[in-house]
């Protein structure tokens, strides 16, 4: 119970800082994901323009037939104009971003050139930090604006000595279609008179190939107290005396599942029995928590580390074992010490969704 609460806990307290595999919603509605922000029009009528535009939902505007935000206007260069924006309310809290590496927006484009602005101070009127980016007309496509690809601006105006753009602090967002680029350059798609910019979500997103973001290490024999057909006597005493020992393996799976459920990028290693022997005797990696065996606490130190650099090891859950046999302890030879191992080999090998669990479905755990 002690584990399972204290994973609930660690997952509530780093699940901002170390990014989702889908990202983070902050506009649209997206498979059990949802985001809502109010904005609001801020057109060229501030300068004496006459252009303007608006902000709508549409019940049935997205691709899959769900809801859709709209922004449409119409923009006129009269009276030294040549601009219309959306822009959100300050956020109440800001928001902490920097877990990911951009901001993707979804839309059905139309050809023209708009511009992402975002904001990482509460005052209305101060640098937006703020990237163009091109839509192809005719069709529902997905835009990605890395947070490096940012220019402090303000009013058109690239502002060289401007803090660095802060990711852990974004107040609001804009979205802009203006004859102006930056520095007197023009928008090369520019052209007065109406247009329209569905947009059906908005997220930060995590570069691509993604690596774990949390390497758990747990136990084999989670799934094994409750599985039928099992010959406890042949088990590992953690699996005999699971109920004397608190239900602690029932709890670990659980504690497991929170990680799965989480939506943080994860490794999730099941050692068999750790040892102090030194990391280097040959190793099986296997899926489905049947091995029995032992494993050097180094060597699944080396795997933990490893798994962090590889996009072959998200999101799987494996078991973990040396091949030498319990009765033989593991020594080095110093003239002759192992190879260092590529474990990324053993990481391609494995499968998503392998957890040992699939026995457990007719007969689930009681705790």
């Amino acid at each position: 119970m002690v584990e399972y609460i204290g994973m609930q806990n660690l997952i509530n307290a780093i699940k901002s800082s170390v990014g989702l595999s889908e990202g983070k919603l902050l506009f649209g509605f997206k498979g059990n994901l949802s985001g809502e922000i109010v904005w609001g029009a801020l057109d060229d009528v501030v300068m004496g323009g006459v252009s303007e535009s608006t902000f709508q939902i549409l019940p049935t505007g997205s691709e899959s037939s769900g809801p859709t935000g709209l922004f449409k206007g119409t923009v006129s260069t009269s009276n030294n104009g040549g601009f219309t924006s959306i822009r959100t309310k300050n956020f109440t809290v800001p928001e902490d971003l920097s877990a990911y590496d951009g901001i993707e927006l979804r839309v059905n484009g139309d050809g023209r050139r708009y511009k992402l602005i975002i904001r990482t101070s509460y005052e209305w009127d101060t640098v937006g930090y703020t990237a163009s980016f091109n839509t192809t007309k005719g069709g529902w496509q997905s835009v990605k604006v890395p947070f490096s690809s940012l220019k402090p601006v303000f009013r058109a105006r690239t502002v060289t000595d401007a803090p660095p753009f802060d990711a852990s602090n974004i107040t609001s967002l804009q979205l802009m279609f203006s004859k102006f680029e930056y520095d007197g350059i023009l928008n090369p798609t520019f052209t007065e008179g109406p247009f329209e910019l569905p947009f059906s979500s908005i997220r930060a997103y995590i570069n691509e190939p993604i690596t774990p973001r949390f390497v758990h290490v747990s136990s084999a024999g989670v799934t094994r107290p409750e599985r039928p057909g099992l010959d406890l006597s042949k088990q590992p005493p953690a699996v005999r005396l699971n109920k004397e020992l608190g239900s602690i393996l029932t709890f670990k799976l659980k504690g497991e599942d929170l990680i799965r459920e989480s939506g943080i990028p994860y490794t999730i290693v099941r050692p068999c029995a750790l040892t102090e022997e030194p990391a280097g005797a040959d190793l099986m990696f296997d899926q489905g928590d049947n091995i029995t065996g032992k494993i050097s606490r180094e060597e699944v130190a080396r795997i933990c580390v490893a798994a962090l650099a590889s996009p072959d090891a998200v999101g799987k859950t494996f078991e973990v074992k040396s091949t030498v046999p319990f009765s033989e302890p593991y020594v080095i030879d110093p003239a002759n010490p192992p190879p260092e191992k590529d474990y990324e080999v053993y990481f391609k090998e494995l499968k998503e969704g392998i957890t040992g669990k699939e026995a457990l479905e007719a007969t689930p755990a009681q705790v």
